[in-house]
């Protein structure tokens, strides 16, 4: 299994923007084979998934976040990115990363916070 450790949330106002950052574990050879992709988990609500990237490099967005949300990867650093631009309260959660379909034990997370 990978482990991964999120970092790059924080507390910014509506509007603003932010850059996600998740570092994998293991070998690079199988983080580069693997669909990665971000969720997020407001309080009190179910696990989403907001954007995958496949090795290829093909992206899919949920409809919340498409215009706003941008994922990508780095191989070689075994990371996945996501840019967050535009940010608004609903954006509020904790954010993590995984496979698609999740594959490995959870992160921490990084905690986003949207608010005036």
């Amino acid at each position: 299994q990978m482990q991964y450790v999120e970092s790059g949330g924080g507390v910014v106002q509506p509007g603003g923007s932010l850059r996600l950052s998740c570092e994998g574990s293991g070998n690079v050879l199988r983080f580069g084979l693997s669909p990665m992709a971000w969720y997020r988990q407001g309080l009190g609500q179910v696990r989403e998934l907001v954007a995958s990237i496949n090795s290829d490099l093909t992206t899919k967005y949920a409809e919340s976040v498409k215009g706003r949300f941008t994922i990508s990867r780095d191989n070689a650093m075994k990371t996945v990115y996501l840019q967050i631009n535009n940010l608004q309260p609903k954006d509020t959660a904790l954010y993590l990363c995984n496979r698609t379909p999740p594959a490995d034990n959870w992160g921490q997370g990084t905690q986003v916070r949207v608010s005036a």
